[in-house]
């Protein structure tokens, strides 16, 4: 590797440009622009910066920045970035931490990356607050089909077989099948009793990221019951929301639709396909069944960037309602 100069950062005006730089260099979905916008309409500000050294463009960080009641200030995060080489990591951060302070009063960077292993140097630390989580099911999709049932579970296998027989899948398209989703959703989520965004945030979500965030509705006789979500860019699948109705569990259609949307993005030249992260329960067993392998990802890393870190990070009364709001916001 050679070695860096200063580190500029220089602010995108461009979503052509700042997309077209995520996707040619395999960025995380949560990079893409799009995903900015859906931020900035809920709470958050944007940043989308490229790191230059000298005159060459060495990578690329969307950083989003949260306002904190006082004396806190500012939140700054960087969700599955930067988009860079490897190596390259420690130094761009770096130079944003420096302008996360400087510009925000930020009283941390926290940042999640795409890659199971960082090396950040001695003044980032391991996270006590995470937003994604670090462990998930990461499938290869250059694998062949044959391979990938192969490494599932054999009831995981049955049950596609089974469900299949049952249900039709299409694409989601409108406001309606949105709409329609989040039914779905809100009765999953009575079922399993974990909180949602109201309903503009999915719609901006459609809106904003159009053909990267793909939803598929699976049903059975015209009647809806089961979707999968997805934030998707050139190279990785990421699992958003999924919902399924009593029927549905019954017919356990959502093992016919995760793998027909696993099919699609395989077919549409997609790398990976990201689970969304492993929550222990019910959902964790279910997605286990998928994979013989579980991923763990380098997990969240903090700068601290103001003396007040120590109450953001051990969590006082303030700041532990101010880290449940930012854990909802994924």
């Amino acid at each position: 590797m050679y070695n860096k100069g200063m580190i500029d950062l220089k602010p995108a005006h461009s979503k052509e440009q700042w997309d077209d730089y995520v996707l040619e260099h395999d960025g995380h979905p949560f990079q893409l622009w799009g995903w900015g916008q859906v931020k900035a309409g809920h709470g958050w500000s944007t940043e989308r910066l490229f790191a230059y050294d000298g005159d060459e463009c060495i990578g690329a960080a969307q950083l989003l920045v949260r306002p904190l009641p006082f004396p806190l200030r500012a939140f700054a995060y960087i969700p599955r970035g930067p988009v860079c080489k490897k190596g390259d990591e420690a130094d761009i951060l770096d130079a944003v931490a420096s302008r996360a302070k400087r510009m925000h009063k930020a009283v941390a960077l926290s940042v999640e990356p795409d890659t199971a292993d960082v090396s950040l140097g001695e003044k980032w630390v391991r996270a006590t607050n995470k937003i994604l989580s670090a462990e998930t099911i990461l499938l290869d999709l250059t694998k062949s089909e044959g391979d990938l049932l192969a490494s599932m579970a054999k009831k995981t296998r049955q049950y596609i077989r089974k469900s299949q027989a049952d249900v039709t899948i299409r694409q989601a398209k409108t406001t309606e099948d949105v709409h329609t989703c989040l039914d779905l959703y809100k009765q999953t989520a009575s079922r399993a009793k974990f909180g949602l965004h109201g309903d503009q945030y999915y719609i901006d979500i459609l809106q904003q990221l159009k053909d990267h965030s793909p939803i598929f509705i699976a049903s059975v006789n015209d009647e809806p019951v089961a979707f999968l979500w997805l934030a998707i860019s050139e190279d990785t699948a990421y699992e958003l929301y999924g919902g399924v109705s009593a029927k549905g569990q019954e017919l356990r259609a959502n093992y016919a639709l995760k793998w027909f949307a696993i099919r699609k993005t395989k077919e549409w030249g997609l790398s990976r396909y990201d689970f969304g992260g492993l929550i222990a329960g019910g959902v964790a067993n279910f997605k286990q069944g998928w994979s013989e392998d579980s991923t763990t990802l380098a997990g969240t890393y903090d700068r601290p960037l103001s003396p007040l870190y120590v109450m953001w990070s051990k969590g006082l009364p303030l700041a532990k309602r101010t880290v449940r709001a930012v854990k909802r916001s994924k």
